[in-house]
């Protein structure tokens, strides 16, 4: 008998149905009822949106004649091009640069590494919109290196395609840090033993090694930009792309139907890239194998200091950017009066909401945080541990991978047109702080989701056999043994639900209520009004407030769970 058997205390090794209740009733109905959430938030929305595509303004089923119109109108073409253009050129400039990034930080022996990766990953904690507004100081009318732009504007391509690089930048970093953290020292040996050059193990060893994380960072990136709605919003000026072209068809004209075929246009790069990164990751093999020896990187004093070089000058536009941002919210009167001020946090003079939105924002993104959590992780547990009713646990992981190949934006629309419907007996929610939290849940479920699976799938099922065989139900399981092992990745999934309820603006634009604005769509009110130095105060408040849970997590980590976790570090002895 192993030792998890003798650990087990008999009080919990009595059967379920001792106490009236049928475990395998119970799962099934948890997994069913997982499928109804599921297919009541993600499916159908997006089955109301397609539906909502085929109709005729006045109500009837126009079937593919708005999909004809769209085509025939040239300005709708032009936006729809137009993001294809913008989307296309950040690519080409990101990758590269976060390759670049993320070599340094892998296959270099420079200084400095931990700190310059949270600088690039700063990006994370701001609402889109940010980078933009910071634009606005730096190369608009009246920013301070407009003059570099050689009398461009950067209302238009050029400033969306630089906000959007900033933006979009961290994300790729992430991919790429992965990619190319994984790699085989036997392979540098070999070819140093062989005389290769070291331009030509770059291109036989490292590029091939990353070929596919370059390939899903190129994707990544394609997608959040054609979908992103902040940044064209604040600095695109008179250039329409899909994402204001939806906002101004549904909220502008009212026209609803050519809404829904916007949206659905947003949806096509997301589900192609979706299954091509899917496509990609089944052709992907093993970078490591058991007998694989992990690669350390030599120190090359020139290489290194060159690199060390590259990374801090890309940390520093990131960190100065967004810094200019912030340090314009606290000046009187940009450019003219530079000095210090605290007027600009005083919302109510650019908004009639005050703060509200603020607070607003931060009660939505704790309840998403705390039910999210909750609700992601009993999932994944009923998909991956349960091995009841396998067509249910099935559905339940189709439908929990949907969001992933989802813009938020085209979310919203769903949520519109489903939730706002007049038959719906759930249209008591539209404009409720409830759904503007169910949105932001199901726009960032996949991730979450895939998050706690990993963990759950590091625990061995020996722990679920031995309680099957002592007939310990499997809630009690969860509860005494699968849930404290993966609480380091419980907290992770809290904050990341937290910062992105805090900083989302696209998947809520369309849902919000009189009484429920929230900070990042106030941002926009007040960008639109012209008040840009109170919309970048609100931006920083965001963003001070999702640095603080991150920063609070790593304290938790540091003085709870690691106490908590001493048992993963425990010396084996003889």
């Amino acid at each position: 008998m192993s030792d998890a058997t003798i650990a087990m205390p008999l009080s919990e090794a009595v059967p379920a149905k001792r106490h009236g209740v049928s475990e395998s009733k119970v799962g099934i109905a948890l997994i069913t009822g997982l499928c109804l959430v599921l297919v009541l938030v993600i499916a159908l929305p997006l089955g109301a949106l397609l539906i909502k595509s085929l109709e005729a303004p006045d109500g009837g089923m126009a079937g593919l004649a708005n999909f004809r119109t769209y085509f025939a109108t040239p300005t709708l073409v032009d936006a729809l091009l137009n993001s294809l253009a913008v989307a296309g050129s950040v690519v080409a400039i990101v990758v590269p640069l976060a390759f670049g990034y993320a070599y340094a930080l892998t296959r270099t022996a420079m200084r400095l590494k931990s700190l310059l990766l949270a600088l690039a990953l700063l990006p994370l904690f701001a609402p889109s919109l940010l980078s933009g507004i910071a634009l606005t100081y730096i190369l608009g009318n009246q920013g301070f290196l407009r003059g570099i732009l050689f009398g461009q504007s950067v209302y238009g391509p050029i400033g969306i395609s630089i906000a959007e690089c900033l933006y979009a930048f961290p994300h790729a970093v992430i991919i790429l840090v992965t990619a190319l953290g994984l790699s085989d020292g036997r392979l540098y040996e070999a070819a140093s033993a062989m005389g290769t050059s070291r331009l030509r193990t770059f291109l036989t060893v490292t590029l091939p090694g990353a070929r596919y994380g370059l390939v899903s960072a190129a994707f990544v990136v394609f997608t959040l930009v054609v979908t992103d709605f902040g940044i064209p919003k604040v600095i695109g000026g008179q250039y329409a792309v899909l994402a204001t072209d939806a906002y101004r068809q549904v909220v502008g004209q009212q026209n609803f139907p050519m809404g829904a075929v916007v949206g659905l246009l947003m949806l096509v790069p997301a589900v192609l890239a979706f299954v091509v990164d899917r496509l990609i990751q089944r052709r992907q093999s093993s970078l490591l194998s058991a007998r694989s020896v992990p690669y350390e990187p030599k120190s090359r004093p020139v290489r290194d200091r060159l690199m060390l070089a590259y990374a801090v000058l890309v940390a520093g536009v990131i960190v100065g950017t967004y810094g200019v941002a912030v340090w314009a919210s606290f000046i009187r009167y940009w450019p003219y009066n530079l000095s210090l001020t605290l007027d600009h946090y005083d919302f109510a003079a650019a908004d009639a909401d005050g703060w509200s939105p603020y607070w607003n924002s931060l009660v939505m993104a704790l309840s998403v945080a705390a039910i999210g959590t909750v609700v992601v992780f009993c999932g994944a547990y009923l998909i991956e541990k349960l091995k009841l009713f396998p067509a249910g646990r099935a559905f339940a992981q189709l439908l929990a991978m949907l969001p992933l190949a989802v813009p938020g934006l085209v979310l919203g629309l769903g949520y519109v047109f489903f939730f706002n419907a007049p038959w719906n007996p759930l249209n008591v929610l539209y404009g409720t702080l409830a759904l503007l939290a169910i949105n932001t849940l199901a726009h960032y479920y996949t991730v979450a989701h895939v998050t706690a699976t990993t963990a759950l799938k590091q625990i061995d099922p020996e722990f679920e056999a031995v309680s099957a065989s002592l007939k310990v139900p499997f809630w009690q399981t969860l509860r005494r043994v699968s849930l404290p092992i993966c609480m380091p990745t419980v907290m992770e999934l809290a904050v990341y639900l937290f910062v992105n309820a805090m900083t989302t603006v696209s998947a809520v634009i369309f849902l919000y209520g009189p009484s429920t604005k929230l900070a990042a769509i106030a941002i926009v009110h007040m960008d639109e009004a012209g008040t840009t130095a109170a919309a970048a105060a609100m931006a920083s408040v965001i963003m001070a407030t999702a640095l603080a849970a991150r920063l609070a997590l790593a304290l938790v980590n540091r003085l709870v769970i690691a106490r908590t976790q001493v048992w993963r570090r425990r010396e084996v002895t003889a």
